[in-house]
């Protein structure tokens, strides 16, 4: 089993997750972040850490759809190890529906 980040993340990113994890599979996007699957570890402490509630873990339904984008772009997007300043809008875009087909980036984020 492992966690996933799903698209409530987009455009929040808030990161509060990457200063708990004790593994580092977190991977940051332009605006928003993953878990590389084979690299979590399955401990659930990033979870109730995300304001946006993004964080899953893979044995929820909806979370299934999500794995695969999260195997994906980790391996595409850089690794960060501590927490960056989130978007100065990100409270905006929290909660809002469709954002994945409205909003996600393929780009990379900067990283840690």
């Amino acid at each position: 089993m492992t966690y996933v980040v799903t698209e409530a993340c987009i455009k929040c990113k808030y990161q509060d997750c990457v200063e708990v994890c004790p593994v580092d599979c977190f991977y940051e996007g332009e605006n928003m972040l993953v878990i590389h699957p084979d690299e979590c570890i399955d401990c659930g402490v990033c979870e109730p850490e995300c304001p946006a509630e993004a964080i899953l873990p893979d044995t929820e339904g909806e979370a299934e759809k999500w794995l695969d984008l999260n195997r994906d772009y980790s391996a595409k997007w850089p690794n960060i190890t501590r927490k960056g300043e989130e978007p100065a809008d990100a409270e905006e875009y929290k909660g809002v529906e469709g954002k994945y087909e409205k909003f996600f980036s393929e780009q990379p984020g900067e990283g840690s």
